[in-house]
């Protein structure tokens, strides 16, 4: 997989460094990766890390403003420190991870569905923090996309409808799965998320890991959550629990 963070490393050193940053700051011409009409894509150093050991794999539709921005600062701050690289990276997959309502929605759902037993910990929420080891985030749109200068959602325009949003989505994501050491249990989150996975699937483009598809995107602002999940929470239980049976804990 390409990793971009030295090439685009003189841009994030000419950004002031102590933050924080605005979209003035940092949707600009040096951080634009590509384009195409409406659509933009701009680099963000947080998914350039892969935990290739971890056992739990969530996967989102591409990181939002918020996560650009705190992975931006986050790296910022740990180039003042003079870490090294791959530390850097670390500690921006950290900063720009899931945080707020979505994370404690996130939490709720991986305890009921049964996470926690099937890797012997306590709580789903100790995947964020001492056991963070066990965890890889990513999305399947690796870099952030914004629509008219907005979050993109993976509706308009939908992801099979732009060559740009096609490539990361089934050429790049794929390869980053495949970088996972076997069995992982893959959370896709959402509809759109699960429907890209189920068509790498039927490719044949994406390892044995196990995926449970029906998990709902754990945004407050999607309405549907809790219904969707009571209606598939029976099936995804059943799903963890076959993976925990392979998983060597």
């Amino acid at each position: 997989m390409n990793n971009h963070f030295h090439k685009f490393l003189p841009a994030i050193q000419n950004l002031k460094s102590n933050g924080p940053y605005s979209k003035k700051d940092l949707l600009t011409a040096q951080f634009l990766m590509d384009k195409e009409g409406p659509i933009e894509m701009y680099y963000a150093p947080h998914n350039e890390y892969v935990n290739r050991k971890a056992a739990v794999v969530i996967a989102g539709i591409t990181p939002g403003w918020k996560q650009m921005k705190s992975a931006f600062e986050q790296v910022r701050k740990s180039l003042e420190n003079s870490q090294e690289t791959e530390q850097i990276l670390i500690e921006a997959k950290k900063a720009g991870g899931l945080a707020g309502s979505i994370r404690t929605n996130l939490d709720d759902m991986l305890d009921q569905c049964g996470v926690p037993d099937a890797l012997g910990i306590e709580s789903a929420s100790f995947l964020f923090g001492e056991q963070r080891s066990l965890l890889h985030t990513t999305s399947i749109i690796k870099y952030p996309v914004f629509y008219q200068g907005k979050n993109y959602t993976g509706h308009q325009p939908r992801i099979h409808q732009s060559a740009m949003l096609s490539y990361s989505a089934f050429k790049i994501f794929p390869e980053e799965l495949n970088l996972i050491q076997s069995p992982a249990l893959v959370v896709p989150l959402g509809k759109t998320v699960d429907h890209v996975i189920k068509q790498l699937q039927d490719e044949g483009k994406i390892p044995n890991h196990t995926y449970i598809f029906g998990f709902p995107h754990p945004s407050g602002a999607n309405g549907h959550r809790k219904k969707q999940f009571e209606q598939n929470k029976e099936s995804l239980f059943a799903a963890v629990q076959n993976w925990a049976n392979h998983f060597p804990n």
